[in-house]
């Protein structure tokens, strides 16, 4: 019986995991195996790559800020002591793989075994009777050179890496590292939601404060926040930038000047709260005029939308925001965002546009969606983006892939993204990869698409690598 336990612990995941048939296999193994990554959405941290950090523990690089992780201990009854609190980093591992077996099909349970396979050669499951091994074995080896930021990075064959800044980041450890001439590209990404967050006018005047300084714009009027935010993207551009990323619950659309924003901003700055309605215009003019700055710099502009955040307050107060109490929310989407596109493309200023969802009930409306701002003049000008978040997984990234293929064109799609705040987090490409090539290759064995291993090879790698490449103009930074 232990024989057969052994086994199965050493081929849980074979060379051929999720690929289900021949052709499969043939496009995974000797066409997107072999694509380097670009990473053009993520959280790492641009210092830890610039100084080449070396984390401690396994602890440390694994569970830091993984609220994905915290979820799950918390559904098993985990004290918060040994999740967040002030448990050792030991204990913090120990219980966390006393909790991995309890993970079965959750992705958890996939990515946790894919990455200490990838990363340290570790072919065994995970669990209770393992844990103290795992812990020594995972970090003996984070104290080996090669087990820096950007050993881990260079293991994964990582080209590019697109952090998530705000406009008031410096984005000196970005300047640090191009200095250093890595073969590696770290670029910065313009993330500039609390530039229109004014629903706290405190916050709001805090960050007004910070963002005037940097720019060395002092702003006393709404005209001079758009000048301070032009200037800054303008600085982002200079170091690389050539991404916006925005979190919104949904899109803002009004038909002409419901309201008149140099007067909604006098409020702001006397420290008046706002009404929602007017609050939604002042986001909608805001984000309007900066879409206009990234279609004059050729950017790309990201919106991720329809997460519900901060749902438990009273974990919110003791741990703060990001810490694993968001949810899928289901606000309306297709009217405001059409209607936002359109009112850009109506002045031919709609910059290249990835749309991405979190409610799985919007695949259909996102995915038809970009398709009424695909003008011919750029290759898939406007992506309906990959499984986000909640739906970054095997069901969400199939349907995900599915709806493109059903209702637009997924030779087009620029692909994964690990939208992570860990460096063990890059085989989550892997993932998609197989998952990709094993929806193609099933369509094949069934008959629905010619076994022509070429074509469909080439369309694999684009897929995986060169649509990126060349839809960003990275390699141009």
């Amino acid at each position: 019986m232990d024989n057969i336990l052994n086994a199965t612990k050493s081929t849980f995941l074979t060379d051929d995991f999720l690929l289900k048939s021949d052709f499969a296999r043939k496009l995974y193994h000797d066409h997107a195996k072999k694509m380097p990554i670009i990473d053009y959405h993520c959280h790492l941290s641009p210092h830890d790559i610039a100084t080449n950090r070396q984390f401690e523990n396994i602890t440390a690089i694994w569970l830091e800020g993984d609220h994905y992780k915290w979820r799950a201990m918390r559904t098993l009854g985990v004290n918060e002591k040994f999740i967040t609190g002030d448990a050792t980093d030991q204990e913090k591992f120990e219980t966390w793989a006393k909790s991995v077996p309890h993970t079965m099909r959750n992705p958890l349970y996939h990515w946790t075994h894919l990455e200490l396979l990838r990363y340290f050669g570790i072919d065994y499951l995970l669990d209770k009777s393992t844990s103290s091994q795992v812990y020594e074995e995972t970090t003996g080896l984070l104290q080996e050179k090669d087990y820096n930021t950007r050993g881990l990075l260079a293991k994964m064959d990582v080209e590019v890496v697109c952090t998530t800044d705000d406009p008031i980041d410096t984005l000196e450890y970005h300047q640090s590292a191009k200095k250093q001439n890595l073969s590696l590209k770290l670029l910065p990404a313009f993330r500039p939601d609390k530039a229109y967050a004014v629903e706290n006018p405190k916050d709001y005047l805090s960050y007004l404060d910070k963002l005037s300084q940097v720019s060395g714009i002092t702003i006393s009027k709404y005209e001079d926040l758009l000048s301070a935010l032009e200037n800054r993207v303008g600085y982002f551009h200079e170091n690389g930038g050539r991404l916006a990323d925005h979190g919104l619950e949904q899109m803002y659309f009004f038909d002409g000047n419901k309201f008149d924003i140099a007067s909604l901003f006098s409020r702001i700055k006397d420290g008046k709260s706002l009404e929602p309605e007017e609050v939604r215009f002042f986001k909608f003019k805001t984000l309007t005029a900066l879409s206009k700055m990234y279609h004059a710099k050729g950017w790309t502009q990201q919106y991720h939308l329809g997460a519900l955040r901060n749902n438990n307050r009273r974990m919110l107060k003791v741990l703060g925001p990001d810490t694993g109490f968001d949810s899928i929310g289901d606000f309306p989407q297709s009217v405001a965002l059409s209607n936002y596109l359109n009112n850009l493309d109506s002045s031919d200023q709609l910059a290249k546009t990835i749309l991405y969802n979190l409610n799985p009930a919007d695949n259909e409306v996102m995915a038809t969606m970009v398709g009424n701002f695909n003008d011919g003049s750029i290759k898939g000008k406007v992506q309906f983006g990959s499984g986000w978040w909640f739906m970054d997984q095997k069901d969400g990234m199939e349907k995900q892939m599915n709806t493109l293929s059903n209702m637009g064109i997924l030779s087009c799609f620029v692909g994964m993204l690990t939208d992570s705040r860990s460096f063990l987090s890059f085989p989550r490409h892997e993932y998609f990869r197989r998952i990709l090539c094993n929806l193609i290759g099933q369509d094949v064995v069934n008959g629905e698409l010619p076994a022509d291993e070429k074509w469909l090879g080439q369309m694999v790698e684009n897929i995986c690598y060169y649509n990126a490449r060349d839809y960003f103009g990275f390699y141009e930074a």
